[in-house]
């Protein structure tokens, strides 16, 4: 990866051994084309999650973080957040999520496809 670190990719829970080794190769290489694409650093705020992290965050049961999936980028203001959803959709993410601090971005394929929704 050009623009990531491993240790970027390790669960927020701070006890688990999830990390970059459970991450999921495609969705790492379309991150780091998104982050090519935008030209901007991004700064992974969560990726790959145990269960309880997940449902301490109030993350879904069938959450993308939870098989590697997926990453939320810190994403404050509106620019940034331009550049960053538009990245994502060219490097091939297909589900965004919009929040007032991050961008979600997954490209699970056993979930719906082409869909956008905000918290």
């Amino acid at each position: 990866m050009q623009f990531f670190r491993p240790e970027e990719f390790r669960c927020n829970c701070g006890k688990c051994q999830l990390g970059f080794p459970d991450m999921k190769h495609t969705f790492l290489l379309r991150l780091d084309d998104a982050r090519r694409i935008a030209g901007i650093p991004f700064t992974v705020t969560s990726s790959i999650r145990c269960p309880e992290w997940n449902a301490k965050v109030g993350g879904v049961d069938s959450s993308a973080h939870l098989a590697g999936w997926a990453a939320d980028i810190a994403a404050t203001a509106g620019p940034a957040r331009w550049k960053i959803a538009m990245a994502a959709q060219r490097a091939g993410f297909n589900r965004l999520g919009i929040a007032h601090t991050f961008i979600h971005m997954d490209c699970d394929p056993n979930k719906p496809s082409h869909v956008i929704w905000t918290y």
